[in-house]
């Protein structure tokens, strides 16, 4: 299962580490996942999505449904809902 969230695709960025001498170690930047269900009311069912901390606060400002048509516009849908 990859860590990517549901309705924007985004997943984990790459980067560096930097210790004190200055020595680099790869590292992985994680997207904040939550798995959250909502309730989409125009298909009248409940979906389960792993949406990041981001994503979420979008949702709670416009809307799922809102959201998620957007999401399908561009393309960026992962699950299919």
């Amino acid at each position: 299962m990859a860590r990517k969230d549901d309705i924007t695709g985004k997943g984990a960025l790459n980067g560096y580490r930097s210790s004190k001498s200055n020595n680099k170690t790869k590292h992985k930047f994680h997207q904040n996942l939550q798995k959250k269900k909502f309730y989409v009311p125009e298909e009248d069912k409940w979906v389960t999505l792993k949406v990041s901390a981001k994503t979420l606060r979008t949702i709670n400002k416009k809307g799922i449904s809102a959201v998620l048509k957007e999401a399908r516009e561009k393309g960026t849908l992962i699950k299919d809902v």
